[in-house]
């Protein structure tokens, strides 16, 4: 449910109220009580990601996911090559 900003044009009192969207506007003002309320157009809230699940790499800058490439390509370069060895069985 999103919240909506109001302001009163006859004591210009603002608040926020949080409705439904099928909900109908607000009309009177709950400071003085006239029906001189009107809605305000908002840019919206931020969105904001809370709880496990989200990682603050996620959303690092390019220049630290440039350098953190460059870390993992040299520690996989360090690494010894594994060497397979495929056995036949005879029958």
């Amino acid at each position: 449910m999103p919240t909506y900003e109001y302001k009163c044009d006859a004591c210009d009192h603002e608040f926020e109220e949080f409705q439904s969207i099928s909900a109908d506007p607000l009309t009177k003002c709950p400071e003085c009580k006239k029906k001189k309320l009107r809605r305000l157009f908002s840019t919206g809230g931020g969105l904001l990601f809370k709880g496990s699940g989200f990682y603050i790499t996620d959303y690092r800058s390019d220049s630290y996911k440039k350098s953190a490439e460059k870390g993992s390509k040299s520690s996989e370069s360090s690494k010894p090559a594994k060497s397979e060895s495929k056995s036949k069985s005879s029958e």
